[in-house]
């Protein structure tokens, strides 16, 4: 089918849709001989162990914004279109997509096959509801569009499914007017019932357009919210957080709650600097890296490290080296009701902090997105809090092997999950049964077969067999020479931090043309 539409450019188009008829006629391939296939997309957010293969359908090339129609307010952006290209394609015109994820490698493809919000959330959902239709090519070969109006079973139900259903090709994106800047104001809390309540209170403001929060301890906090401004108002600070000498967002705010534990702080940031707040650290990941070398962790060597420490490079370093499996990666979704007693189980059996809240607007299920079910549906306008959880997992106790301590620990906090009413997001490890996976989680598999066999996909691997960790057979790895060397401190490090230097992905965070975007305005106003 074509793409075609009356204002886009017709050599674009042209070129695409080539492109996809040459990808359809591979996977027809591969669907007439009943192989298997995986996709190659030339990088990933997830932290999921990746599987081998040797059948891969290429879509590194489909890496283009086609247009941006900026009297209909929409975009054509095909899969490999990551966050910080797509915002350099529509802010020129004035807009935005309504919901960017937060790192700017994540792609468009990506948020649509997997889980994806941010902090504007809370009124547009995950970033999937934001799609006016979907190209996708079908597991036979066969290349139909999507939409509410069209195949809307396949729309809804592809959305999350971690391509098990089909190849996302293209997508029409909605926009909606930008403005320059983001007055930002962190509000001190001291616990995650009062984060809770707060976000609560503020979502019913329609001037917020932005809305997360940091619990930095179980007595500490903040939470964050976002107005979109044409200037600086006359009595805050222009601040950024995309330059080496800047500081990280989430330090940042943790010295206002310092100097400010009792009342708000308000600054002015730059729209494209707000968005991709949590790129330099992964939130507050990249921490880790130095205690893993035992480095000083402080301003100079963060300026020192930064090509380092922004998150295209965080991923290559964790893909390629040997320690992802000590540490605790998790985004989960509660109720809002039982958010704040899944964060004091969290407290006691992880330690983990800080902890990140989201609130996010979601749909009923049965869905692969994180959503409310049993006694939690219609609770807080079917309001979830994203939670989430990354640190180092508590240390192993004498007498248990790291890996069956590291299975505990999960089965654990899927279970505890579970009895709140609570679903993962599936970019990270899951270890549930499969009869669980589907009863509990998904809301059962009954849809999803019936989907699958619909639009031909019962060959593709199911989105169980794609997100389940099976921990034997990857602890077991560790026999092969290969993998025991990079369990040994700090070859595993040193060879992920080689490869994330031989991947050059620095080099796409010095060159994004986002972080001058309002520079001029704010220089403006510092002179002011």
């Amino acid at each position: 089918m074509s793409t075609k539409t009356s204002s886009a450019p017709e050599a674009l188009i042209q070129d695409h849709d080539q492109a996809v008829k040459r990808i359809s006629e591979t996977i027809r391939g591969f669907y007439d001989k009943g192989l298997k296939f995986r996709i190659k997309h030339g990088s990933t957010n997830s932290t999921r162990t990746a599987r081998k293969g040797t059948n891969f359908v290429d879509l590194s090339r489909l890496d283009r914004v086609l247009h941006v129609d900026t009297v209909n307010k929409t975009a054509l952006v095909e899969p490999n279109v990551p966050m910080d290209r797509l915002v350099e394609a529509t802010m020129p015109h004035g807009l935005i997509p309504p919901v960017v994820m937060e790192f700017p490698g994540i792609t468009t493809g990506g948020g649509y096959a997997g889980t994806s919000g941010e902090s504007s959330s809370f009124k547009h959902g995950f970033f999937d509801r934001t799609l006016d239709w979907v190209e996708i090519v079908l597991a036979n070969g066969e290349v139909i569009r999507c939409s509410e109006q069209e195949h809307s079973d396949l729309f809804r139900g592809a959305a999350g499914a971690v391509g098990s259903i089909g190849t996302t090709t293209l997508v029409q994106l909605r926009l909606e007017d930008a403005k320059p800047f983001v007055e930002v104001t962190y509000h001190p809390i001291k616990s995650t019932q009062e984060a809770v309540d707060l976000s609560k209170k503020m979502m019913q403001d329609s001037s917020i357009d932005y809305l997360d929060g940091i619990i930095f301890s179980k007595t500490q906090g903040a939470v964050i919210t976002g107005r979109r401004v044409e200037t600086p108002s006359a009595n805050t600070l222009v601040r950024r957080f995309s330059s080496r000498s800047d500081p990280w967002f989430y330090l940042h705010v943790q010295s206002c709650l310092e100097q400010r534990p009792s009342s708000p702080t308000t600054e002015t940031v730059p729209l494209a600097e707000y968005l991709f707040r949590y790129d330099r650290g992964g939130f507050w990941v990249a921490p880790m890296s130095f205690e893993y070398f035992r480095f000083p962790f402080n301003h100079f060597t963060r300026w020192f490290l930064d090509d380092f420490l922004h998150t295209r490079m965080m991923y290559t370093a964790l893909h390629s080296g040997g320690v992802g499996r000590e540490i605790i990666i998790q985004d989960l979704g509660l109720p809002m009701d039982t958010a704040a007693e899944f964060t004091d189980y969290t407290h006691d059996k992880f330690g983990i902090y800080p902890l990140w809240l989201c609130p996010l607007k979601t749909r009923p299920g049965p869905s692969f997105h994180p959503h409310q079910s049993g006694r939690h549906v219609g609770t807080s306008n079917e309001i979830m809090m994203n939670i989430g959880l990354w640190g180092w997992a508590p240390h192993t106790p004498k007498g248990v092997s790291q890996r069956d301590h590291s299975l505990a620990l999960n089965r654990d906090l899927e279970a505890t999950l579970a009895k709140l009413g609570g679903k993962k997001w599936l970019y990270a490890k899951t270890f549930y049964p499969e009869h669980e996976f589907w009863a509990d989680h998904v809301g059962g598999r009954e849809w999803y077969d019936e989907l699958r066999k619909k639009y031909h996909a019962t060959g593709l691997p199911t989105a169980y067999e794609k997100t389940h960790t099976d921990i034997h057979k990857e602890w077991d790895q560790r026999n092969r020479w290969k993998d025991f060397l990079l369990n040994v401190w700090p070859l595993g490090g040193l060879w992920g931090v080689w490869k994330a230097i031989r991947s050059q992905s620095y080099k796409e965070a010095r060159a994004s043309a986002w972080k001058s975007f309002g520079l001029t305005q704010a220089a403006d106003k510092k002179q002011d």
